[in-house]
């Protein structure tokens, strides 16, 4: 297929309309539920109080606001897939933002001082009870005016395309890390997906023996390991000889992949995830991922993915016939004198390349053969 071949074929499936739309209006669709926020995606949406006085600055101010793409259902709601901070923060300010566990509306958001208009500071919308430090009639006026371009994906498009735009977009830093795209992907492609991902991450079991710090968690790294699990614990040779690329867009894709294909065993994935971190539970806990130290026979240290990749998916992969606990221990600790593991982990090793090397040690470590 010739290269102008592939961008008519792609071109035919993606569908787009745009409007320019008044803040104002965009608050009446959301009181109608004719646009919606997913509550779950509000857990990432973590602008500070600053970022967020900011951009009402630049409303007031007339500053040009980026536009907000949203996917259009069959039934003519709009879906946000780019835009949730600002709009958030819109809504949010104005006081009719729903709270997400309680559906109600939230309380009258109070802004910051800015950089050029300081007196904003303490400033509400509108609160009847505070008309000193509330905006003035045509200050609010001001902001409902304002304008937003609204970019639309129309229902006739190929349904990858909203979470390919998805992806694209949030991949340029208006979420902070690459487990929250893929967490937000995983709610548009298969709630139940996510739903797994989550409990697994809430497993004691496994919050034991991770030991991850709060900055690490607030990031959803324990979700991208929990990811990590499910693509790899049972990936087959040819498989794993053949990965490439970057390990971060590779569970990106895969995970797409599989989701759009619904070729998820998740009674297998449970059941080897539960077995091997029951194991590391009962055996190490938190010194299960940890550095081992021969000459004082302890181990140190915090979380060490390279460790987790040859531990967790060697276990996992006899999940069925897993190596007896009394035997776990020992084996853990002959990894760090491994060849194999010396020359595949550290810095600078190239984590593609490692993969294939390091699952495999694993799965030969915690052979019950």
């Amino acid at each position: 297929m010739s290269l102008q071949q592939e961008i008519d074929k792609h071109r035919r499936n993606i569908k787009t309309d745009s409007y320019s739309m008044s803040i104002g209006e965009l608050m009446s669709l959301y009181e109608h539920k004719e646009i919606e926020i997913r509550p779950d995606f509000q857990r990432y949406f973590r602008w500070s109080n600053y970022q967020k006085s900011s951009f009402i600055e630049s409303i007031v101010l007339g500053i040009p606001i980026p536009p907000i793409f949203v996917s259009q259902g069959n039934d003519g709601v709009w879906e946000v897939i780019d835009g949730l901070q600002r709009l958030s923060t819109i809504y949010e300010f104005v006081g009719i933002l729903r709270d997400k566990h309680q559906d109600k509306d939230t309380d009258f958001y109070i802004l910051d001082s800015t950089m050029y208009l300081p007196s904003l500071k303490g400033k509400k919308w509108d609160d009847p009870d505070d008309q000193e430090n509330s905006l003035t009639p045509t200050q609010r006026l001001l902001i409902k005016r304002a304008k937003i371009t609204v970019n639309i994906v129309l229902p006739e498009s190929d349904r990858i395309i909203k979470y390919e735009l998805f992806q694209r977009l949030n991949t340029r830093g208006s979420i902070a890390t690459p487990q929250e795209v893929r967490n937000c992907m995983a709610l548009m492609l298969d709630k139940n997906l996510y739903n797994v991902m989550r409990s697994l991450a809430e497993r004691d079991t496994f919050k034991n023996c991770i030991a991850l710090s709060d900055r690490l968690y607030e990031e959803q790294y324990d979700m991208e390991l929990v990811l990590r699990f499910m693509l790899l614990f049972d990936r087959d040779d040819e498989n794993l000889e053949n990965m490439k690329g970057d390990v971060s867009d590779l569970l990106t894709k895969e995970m797409r992949d599989k989701t759009i294909d619904n070729n998820w065993n998740f009674g297998d994935i449970e059941t080897a995830f539960d077995v091997t971190f029951k194991i590391l539970h009962e055996t190490m806990g938190d010194n299960s991922f940890k550095r081992y130290k021969l000459e004082d026979d302890r181990f140190l240290g915090g979380f060490l993915l390279s460790a987790y990749e040859v531990i967790a998916l060697g276990i996992g992969y006899h999940y069925k016939n897993p190596l007896h606990k009394d035997r776990v221990c020992d084996r853990i600790k002959g990894i760090w004198s491994n060849p194999t593991y010396r020359h595949n982990s550290g810095a600078g090793v190239n984590a593609t390349r490692r993969l294939p090397h390091l699952i495999k040690l694993g799965r030969e470590v915690f052979s019950p053969l």
